[in-house]
């Protein structure tokens, strides 16, 4: 299912790559702060790397027009793009249905699908959760995903440095991102850089553990 969405999106296999690898790291630093240590088990930080791939298959339901465009969106254009995250938790939830057993890992990703664009302070989409309410596996998916758009080379813009990139994050916490998770995120920052360096677009290592 990844896969089939890199194929129509901008993005490369390494931008799944790298998130993934980030949301691991940004989950195994939290592993012991008092309000995420019960969340962030072994088996939890293992779904998250798995589940992290598939936050952005909901934009295989996106007209060519509108995922391939290289200017700006216009705002009826967003409206249409903001339906990736409800378009990604419906697909996975029909997978779900077929699955018999244990289907955590799904679970977990159409929680990520659909909620890794809300906000802090509740200015995300779809549903405007604000808060404890988004979940934490979207908390935690919101900034990797924003760290990697924003360090990332786009035919619409030109990547930004590690350090421009943690000014913008900074200028979030509290309003797009958990503080909480923020912080854990400048504790190893140094960690995310290294993860973006290992698998840079072209490094050849789009298919690495």
């Amino acid at each position: 299912m990844a896969s089939l969405a890199e194929t129509r999106d901008n993005e490369t296999g390494n931008h799944i790559r790298r998130t993934q690898h980030y949301v691991r790291a940004l989950a195994t630093r939290l592993r012991d702060h008092p309000r995420f240590s019960a969340f962030f088990t072994d088996a939890n930080i293992d779904l998250l790397f798995k589940s992290a791939p598939l936050h952005d298959i909901g934009k295989v339901g996106i007209p060519d027009g509108i995922l391939l465009k290289e200017g700006k969106l216009t705002p009826e254009e967003f409206e249409v793009m903001k339906t990736h995250t409800t378009i990604g938790r419906d697909a996975i939830e029909r997978a779900r249905r077929d699955v018999e057993g244990d289907s955590g890992f799904l679970d977990m990703a159409a929680e990520i699908a659909y909620g890794h664009q809300e906000k802090w302070d509740g200015t995300g989409y779809p549903q405007g959760a604000r808060g404890d309410d988004i979940p934490i596996s979207a908390r935690l998916m919101a900034l990797p995903d924003v760290y990697d758009a924003l360090i990332s080379q786009r035919v619409y813009k030109p990547p930004k440095t590690h350090e421009e990139t943690v000014e913008i994050l900074v200028a979030g916490r509290g309003t797009h991102f958990d503080p909480d998770i923020l912080d854990a995120f400048l504790d190893i920052q140094d960690e995310f850089r290294r993860i973006a360096a290992r698998f840079a677009d072209g490094s050849g290592e789009e298919t690495s553990a």
